[in-house]
Order: C-alpha cells, then sequence, then structure tokens
C-alpha cells in the first residue's frame, strides 16, 4: 500500500452499548470502505478495541470486510488488565478519549481524524477530505446531523446517504459563514439569508463589547458534537498532547482538545454544511436522554469534569498559549506493547 494519507480512529468493544452495536459498526465500516474505494483514499482505520467483554468474540471475528481496496484495518487491544487501574473502571467500562488516543499515537497518516463507529460520512465531505489539500496547521470540523436507525436498512451506501439527507433528526455545529450563531436556531432562520446575516452581525459585535478576548475567541470554535469529527495532521496532535487522559466519563474532553489547539496557533476550518456526518441515532448516548433529569442519574454513576472549570482554565490557555500540561509523555499507552490484528488493503 502506497502511503497513508489519512488515519480514521474509532474506538469501542463488543458490549452492545446502544443497541444494534454490530449493526451501527458493520454500516460504519461499510461506508468507509465504499468512500475509499470510490475516492480512490489511501488510508488506515484504527479500531481500538476497549476492555473487550470475555464472554463475547472479538470484532475482528465478527465484522465483515470485503473488498477494502484503499482502506487498510487495524484492530488494537486495550485489555481488562489496563482498564481495571482506572478508578472508575467498573461504572465505565469504556474510556473514549484514552483510547483514541491509543490510535493517534500508532497512526500512519499524515492526517488523523478523530471518529466514532456509528457515523456515516456524506459523498461530499469525503470528496473534500479527499482532495489532498487538508494543511497542517489547522483543525477541521463538521457538522454532525441525527438520523433514524433506519438508515442501516439500506443495503447500500448510495441508499443510506440519500435517505440521511431527507431524514435529519437534528443538526449540530457550526455554520461557516455564520459562526457567531449556532445551528440550535431554528432553521427558518437559515432559510432566509438576510435573517441569519443579521443575526450574525449583531451577534458578533454584541460579544466584541461585552466579551473578553478569550472569551470571543472560545466561542467561535465549533465545540457541538467535536467527538464524532476532529481531524487535524498527526503532527498537530502530537503537538497537543492528544486528547487530556484524565479517569473521568469523557464529557467535555473532546472540546478540551480544540482547546488545545487553538492556544497552541492552530487554525480552525468548519466545512460547509453539505459536507458533514450522519449520526445513526441511538439510546445510551449523550444526547439520548428524553428526560433531563436522567442525565444527573447518568453522571452520579460517570463523575465527569464540569464545563465552568474547562471554560475558565480554557481562557487561560488561550491567554498563555499554552497546553493543559496534564498528560504524561506516555500518553496513549505508547510505551506498551498491545496486541494488534492487520488487515491489509487489497490493492
Amino acid at each position: 500500500m502506497s502511503s497513508t494519507y489519512l488515519s480514521f480512529v474509532v474506538t469501542t468493544r463488543n458490549d452492545n452499548h446502544g443497541g444494534d452495536l454490530l449493526k451501527r459498526t458493520q454500516t460504519f465500516l461499510s461506508g468507509l470502505i465504499t468512500q475509499t474505494n470510490k475516492y480512490k483514499l489511501n488510508s488506515e482505520l484504527i479500531i481500538v478495541e476497549w476492555n473487550p467483554p470475555r464472554d463475547r468474540p472479538r470484532l475482528k471475528d465478527v465484522l465483515r470486510i470485503e473488498n477494502n481496496k484503499f482502506l487498510e484495518i487495524r484492530f488494537i487491544e486495550v485489555p481488562n488488565e489496563i482498564h481495571q487501574k482506572y478508578k472508575y473502571a467498573d461504572t465505565i467500562p469504556l474510556f473514549q478519549m484514552i483510547a483514541k488516543n491509543v490510535g493517534i499515537r500508532r497512526a500512519k497518516g499524515e492526517f488523523v481524524l478523530c471518529t466514532n463507529i456509528d457515523i456515516l460520512f456524506s459523498d461530499e465531505l469525503m470528496d473534500r477530505i479527499a482532495n489532498n489539500k487538508l494543511i497542517k496547521g489547522h483543525f477541521y470540523r463538521c457538522n454532525r446531523c441525527d438520523v433514524p436507525k433506519e438508515v442501516m436498512d439500506f443495503d447500500t451506501l448510495e441508499e443510506q446517504l440519500i435517505f440521511s439527507k431527507k431524514n435529519i433528526i437534528q443538526r449540530h455545529g457550526r455554520n461557516p459563514k455564520f459562526i457567531n450563531i449556532t445551528t440550535d436556531l431554528p432553521l427558518w432562520t437559515f432559510h432566509i439569508p438576510f435573517v441569519a446575516l443579521t443575526l450574525d452581525f449583531f451577534a458578533k459585535w454584541i460579544k466584541k463589547i461585552i466579551w473578553k478576548k478569550e472569551v470571543q475567541i472560545l466561542n467561535q470554535l465549533d465545540f457541538m458534537a467535536c467527538g464524532d469529527f476532529t481531524l487535524m495532521s498527526k503532527q498537530d496532535w502530537l503537538d497537543i498532547d492528544g486528547y487530556v487522559e484524565i479517569d473521568l466519563y469523557s464529557l467535555h474532553v473532546d472540546s478540551m482538545a480544540l482547546v488545545s489547539a487553538k492556544a497552541l496557533g492552530k487554525n480552525q476550518v468548519v466545512f460547509k454544511k453539505s459536507e458533514c456526518t450522519y449520526h445513526i441515532y441511538h439510546k445510551d448516548g449523550w444526547s439520548g436522554f428524553d428526560n433531563p433529569l436522567d442525565m444527573i442519574k447518568f453522571l452520579i454513576k460517570r463523575p465527569s469534569i464540569d464545563w465552568y472549570s474547562i471554560g475558565h482554565s480554557a481562557e487561560y490557555l488561550i491567554r498563555k498559549k499554552t497546553n493543559w500540561e496534564i498528560n504524561s509523555k506516555n500518553w496513549g499507552f505508547f510505551k506498551q506493547n498491545l496486541k494488534e490484528d492487520l488487515v491489509k488493503a487489497i490493492k
């Protein structure tokens, strides 16, 4: 296989989290193979299998891998012995961002995209990525569009993408044309360009008047659903020391990586509205609570770092142009020899 341009990094375990986990993973994998073939994208997929259940088969033994001409697939296992060293190991079966660090440190690609196994990429997004115009010193974000799980009932990626485009439940992220307002506003706001342009203009100047410079900078960052899509060069990931590794639930840790990147001088690029991901909606995800009180019950069992603390610390990072300085040099268990299985591309 010629030099790897892009490494896709995901993490999971065969525990049926959220229901239909294997079906969602297979949908993601098959779609990725189809698109890397279509756009001739020399790439690798790193699947970090964290703390695999002892009573279930490994993912490499149950996932169907066919016709992967441009995609090398690597299964890296983080065993239960490592997982049990964490204080909340019994209530958090997978430390998502630490697991992604395992993939980042071992990635062969010039660029590394951290994403998730319940994601489909729009053709517009994959075309943008595959045109070999990504730039070091930039970090890339895109909108996440939640779609019904029935998208998995279609056999081909083409059908899945057509269904997704027509059945968006909710869109998360910034609009690059109106960076000062969020896509959480009513849809009609963006259907009438003058309204969105006016709101964006006033939001920009109001923020300049009432907010400190650091807060203004942080408010421009596209934090929403950034755990599903954060893309930058391998060197830039190394510069920021990957995701912060803490023995807590991973809420907001994905956002901390964006703060690191901005504080260290990386530039944010938000892809166009059509260049989005489609998230296969499921229960048990952070956005899957019907009752807001269930979030409190969830976090009682899985403590996390609060946004207030992150926000104040982030202002300091932006002002001082420094990093969190939490990770050790061994972040991502770089010095550990972890079990790896390889499925080579069949070009």
